[in-house]
């Protein structure tokens, strides 16, 4: 089984969501999908709405912050594959396993699949 290492780990989890959301943002819009497709996702993954995520980039907490106060969606195990070189399915760590879901989703949404796919209802 492939993992991460402790300091790769350490630095997800010191990572700020408010960091690195502009990002997201970015890479969505510039593959022609939306700020609300993206909420639409992050919504789906952590149950957080559009004024809990505002909350959040305002306090700019860490990613560990960021899926500790997170209701992570009972499928979101259904997200698979590789992202930054590692696959998702095999990362140990919780967390940084976490940070991938999303980091995979912002992908596909950017990559043009269908909502419901990424959504993981079909």
């Amino acid at each position: 089984m492939s993992t991460t290492t402790p300091e790769h780990d350490a630095r997800v989890a010191k990572l700020t969501f408010a960091g690195v959301y502009p990002h997201y943002v970015t890479k969505v819009e510039k593959k022609g999908r939306t700020k609300e497709e993206l909420h639409q996702v992050i919504e789906w993954l952590t149950g957080y709405d559009d004024e809990k995520l505002q909350d959040l980039v305002d306090r700019k907490v860490t990613f560990e912050t960021f899926f500790k106060e997170a209701s992570l969606n009972p499928n979101a195990h259904l997200i698979k594959g590789v992202i930054c070189g590692y696959r998702i399915e095999e990362i140990e760590t919780p967390l940084t396993r976490q940070v991938r879901y999303l980091d995979k989703l912002v992908d596909e949404l950017s990559k043009g699949r269908k909502m419901e796919k990424i959504l993981r209802e079909a």
